[in-house]
């Protein structure tokens, strides 16, 4: 039985690298992550509210919790609650599941632990990396998502990436082949600006993207933020506090000894 188990093990490590291997994929980009921007990850609720809820829902999130963000109760009523008129309710969507699988070919995940299940790196790369592709029912394509069903919902701020393809001739079939080699911005969006240097400059629509991804992250885990306050809350009591009584009670005891 045992030799069993250690075989068994064996296989799984030997097959770990080649299931990891087997993603592919492009190298992803450093997500922003900052859950200490009360700034920014407001600005991420307002760009999920805007761009993301209509199709993709949170149901672990509810509106009211945003509070915690340093919104106000009018705030979220206002700016952020296009589905629902209850502060109290969950960030559903009002798309029926039957129509989003009709018109998207499957239905929009809930992101109430998308980070946690994909990623900050790989959200934050793959929001940045759409590109058009008229071969595909949405017209777009994405590098981090091969033959994605998602539109590129943020087009607007960050304009049209077209694919960069390099011809290289097949050694064994003789035959040339196209590889994508990369993206390039042909027209810019609202978040987007031409630098100096010609070049398109996309820093801005990347702090967005980055703000949104930071959104996300706090909507998978919203008592992040402040179990790591109470923590370094504790962490302080023991040094300032708890040890230099602990000092004192020692040298108390050991007095009549030393």
């Amino acid at each position: 039985m045992i030799k069993h188990i250690r075989r068994f093990l064996a296989a799984l490590v030997l097959l770990a690298p080649a299931a990891f291997a087997n993603e592919g994929g492009i190298a992803l980009d450093k997500a922003p992550v900052n859950l200490r921007d009360v700034e920014g990850l407001q600005r991420g609720a307002q760009t999920f509210a805007n761009y993301c809820l209509s199709c993709h829902g949170a149901m672990n999130m509810r509106f009211n919790r945003l509070q915690a963000l340093g919104l106000t109760e009018e705030q979220i009523k206002k700016n952020l609650m296009f589905t629902t008129d209850k502060v109290g309710d969950q960030m559903r969507i009002a798309m029926p599941a039957a129509d989003a699988k009709a018109w998207f070919g499957a239905t929009p995940p809930d992101l109430s632990v998308i980070a946690r299940s994909r990623g900050a790196d790989w959200l934050y790369t793959y929001l940045r990396t759409f590109y058009r592709d008229d071969t595909r029912p949405t017209g777009w394509n994405n590098l981090a998502f091969d033959k994605v069903g998602m539109p590129h919902v943020l087009w607007e701020l960050q304009g049209i990436q077209e694919a960069e393809y390099k011809t290289v001739k097949n050694h064994e079939t003789g035959k040339e082949e196209h590889h994508l080699e990369g993206l390039k911005l042909v027209k810019p969006g609202l978040l987007t600006s031409i630098a100096e240097d010609g070049k398109y400059d996309q820093r801005e629509f990347d702090k967005r993207v980055g703000e949104l991804v930071s959104y996300l992250v706090f909507v998978s885990e919203p008592g992040q933020v402040k179990r790591e306050q109470i923590g370094y809350a504790v962490l302080l009591f023991l040094l300032f506090v708890l040890v230099p009584l602990t000092y004192l009670l020692k040298k108390e005891y050991w007095r009549d000894i030393h």
